[in-house]
């Protein structure tokens, strides 16, 4: 029995047409015959910049355009990403790109604050991206890459990675606070000071609270907080931070459609009303930089502790007479840093930058599956402690041939060494390890008429649980390979119009399964993915700004097996839009659209699930240069959307038999929160 759906890596693209970007402008002075418009970028994505296409950052100014539901929907500002959630959301959340559900992080590296989120091994889900740490108000910008075809990223970015850079400083000091409907509150003060010659200490902290529309009430409380101590200047200098985070909540998970469609079962209800969670992170972490003019030395470090007990319950009384709820818990100590050198040369008279850098992490666990009932261990499925270090190399070359040619040649090579000890079953206890070189190669070529052409192709992988590596019976492999291909364009040939277009395939030599009853992963089927990425970003005044993406994948198995080719909750088409409105006296505005695309819920695409809808819209009024409100609209039109559908086999107490059945989590409906920010 499949214990922990959601678990297995399926197929996302992501249509998205990502509209909302804020603009910013400032006039020259009204005797100039021409005003010169100062437009402030909220992608930075310009030419000579990016080694693909589908390479970029998101400025600040943009995360702060509209309202989030949850903080990780920050990264739904890279375009063609999607963000959900199947459960309480104190849980990382459901991420899709590319063609792949990506759970809760496989295959999508992220790191906020120099500091790595995904965890390795994890009690839930191998990869498993927490983003509710992040505090976006604190973001300076957000990096990202997407694809194979980078040597310094490692393992879970096949499909693309993105950092998140915290500020050192704040412009002005701020107390943001927000209230909304069903219980929600979130205050926020930040502030920077400087505390010695030299020093600068930015200091947050945030707590939030919600019970959200469920019949059973969230309860979620967060409490979050960050230090960041620095120095120096963009030639030489290094930071020091402290970061804290608790949560804990109570959770609905998702419910057979039969029953809310039939009247047995509210939309908002649950079938286990003791599911839910609390966990905790705490992360220390340092950057050292120097640069002259021929080379640049970079060092990163940190070290973290987490926790986790988390109670789910996705089949109910199936397997058991007194409720198929399980629990998972952890407790994690990791270490891991990174060093980093450039030298700028020549080959000939061509320039040329060399870097070479290493990366290690070691992470300690203690990670359990239990049979629980109300949050009571019943039986212990598994117990183990684990051991895992994971040591890459990377070196690459970027040349530039002539005026229109640049190449970025790249070689990686990481290893995977774990050791695990069952305290249940003997033969799950053991050593193994894995190798895996990866070849990258980029040309960039141009610009002609303020357009670039890009061709990426490498390899990558992503790597598996370790206790599937130690399995005696069926062990996987350490680090499963991928590779990846791209052919794109950017452009700023229009004025105030940038557009890129980015055609990709991505292939994985085996799809990461998590199988929850053994708390392992295990070698899924190899599949293809081929898609295409249209991005625009226009900004035809000071005061308008649009933002369209549009994705379209196609994910398919290559093993031509009878059961299906389909790729399950691999979503094809994806759309996010956005129209902001800045300045317009005290006023701003802005109003988005994400449509999802229908899925796959079987691998011979007999049934789907069905395609989403949701809108968005914030109102802002400037009261004066320290005061500013605004109003959210969240799921403006009040659709009921699911926000993730999955097939397979569950019994609610009041069937007299287990059946199969397409099983939901609904997503929130019309939400309104109104937040007031003082900075002072």
């Amino acid at each position: 029995m499949l214990r922990n759906l959601g678990m297995t890596d399926g197929f996302v693209i992501r249509c998205q047409f990502s509209l909302g970007l804020l603009v910013c402008s400032a006039l020259a002075h009204a005797h100039d015959a021409v005003p010169v418009v100062d437009v402030v970028a909220h992608y930075d994505n310009a030419i000579g910049n990016s080694d693909a296409a589908s390479q970029g950052v998101v400025q600040a100014e943009l995360l702060q355009s509209r309202g989030l539901m949850r903080p990780a929907e920050a990264l739904e500002f890279i375009p063609g990403m999607v963000v959900t959630q199947h459960s309480g959301d104190g849980k990382a959340n459901q991420y899709f790109l590319r063609g792949m559900n990506l759970d809760h992080g496989t295959d999508f590296a992220t790191s906020v604050n120099g500091v790595p989120i995904n965890l390795p091994t994890h009690a839930h889900g191998h990869g498993y991206s927490d983003l509710n740490v992040l505090i976006p108000e604190l973001v300076q910008n957000v990096r990202y890459k997407k694809g194979p075809y980078f040597a310094s990223e490692g393992d879970f970015s096949s499909a693309g990675s993105a950092q998140f850079v915290y500020r050192t400083q704040l412009p002005r000091d701020l107390f943001d606070l927000s209230i909304g409907q069903r219980g929600y509150l979130r205050g926020l003060a930040a502030e920077s000071r400087t505390v010695g010659e030299g020093l600068t200490l930015l200091s947050a902290i945030e707590h939030m609270q919600n019970n959200g529309p469920w019949t059973v009430p969230e309860h979620l409380r967060k409490l979050n907080t960050q230090f960041i101590l620095s120095s120096g200047s963009p030639r030489e200098g290094w930071t020091s931070s402290l970061s804290a985070y608790r949560a804990s909540w109570s959770a609905t998970d998702q419910v057979p459609l039969s029953l809310i469609d039939s009247g047995a079962l509210g939309r908002y209800d649950s079938l286990d009303a003791t599911d839910g969670a609390h966990t905790q992170r705490t992360s220390v972490s340092g950057t050292w930089h120097q640069a002259s003019d021929q080379a640049r030395t970079q060092i990163h470090w940190y070290a973290l502790q987490y926790d986790l007990d988390l109670y789910s319950n996705f089949t109910y009384f199936q397997e058991r007479a007194n409720g198929d709820q399980f629990g998972q818990k952890e407790k994690r100590h990791a270490i891991g840093g990174s060093v980093s050198q450039s030298w700028q040369g020549t080959l000939g008279d061509r320039a040329m930058v060399n870097t070479l850098g290493v990366q290690v992490r070691q992470d300690h666990i203690r990670v359990g599956l239990y049979d629980t009932v109300a949050r009571t261990t019943e039986n212990t499925v598994r117990d183990d402690t684990v051991r895992q270090t994971l040591l890459g190399l990377y070196a690459h070359n970027a040349l530039t041939w002539g005026p229109w040619l640049r190449s970025v040649t790249g070689l990686r090579l990481d290893q995977l060494n774990a050791h695990v000890e069952s305290h249940t079953q003997a033969d799950h206890s053991g050593t193994a390890s894995a190798t895996r070189a990866s070849p990258k190669l980029s040309l960039i070529f141009g610009p002609w008429q303020r357009t670039e052409f890009f061709y990426n192709t490498g390899k990558g992988f992503h790597s598996n649980d370790a206790r599937g590596m130690t399995d005696a019976t069926a062990p996987v492999p350490g680090l499963v390979g991928t590779r990846g291909h791209e052919v794109g364009i950017k452009s700023h040939a229009f004025t105030n119009l940038q557009t890129t277009l980015a055609v990709w395939q991505l292939n994985v030599d085996s799809e990461l399964v998590y199988v929850g009853d053994a708390g392992n992963t295990e070698a899924g089927r190899p599949s293809r993915r081929t898609g295409v990425e249209w991005s625009n970003h226009w900004t035809p005044n000071r005061h308008w700004l649009l933002d369209a993406n549009l994705a379209w994948t196609r994910p398919r198995y290559t093993d031509g097996a009878a059961v299906g080719t389909s790729i399950v909750n691999a979503i094809t088409h994806m759309a996010h839009v956005n129209v902001a409105m800045r300045d317009m006296g005290p006023w701003s505005a802005s109003v988005g659209m994400r449509y999802i695309g229908a899925a796959p819920l079987v691998e011979n695409n007999s049934l789907q699930s069905s395609s989403t809808l949701t809108t968005h819209l914030r109102i802002s009024r400037r009261i004066d240069s320290n005061l500013d409100v605004s109003l959210d609209v969240l799921n403006l039109a009040n659709r009921m959307n699911n926000d993730i559908s999955y097939y397979y086999a569950s019994r609610a107490a009041s069937m007299p038999t287990s059946q199969d059945d397409v099983h939901v989590h609904p997503a929130e409906p019309r939400t309104l929160r109104v937040s007031a920010r003082l900075k002072y």
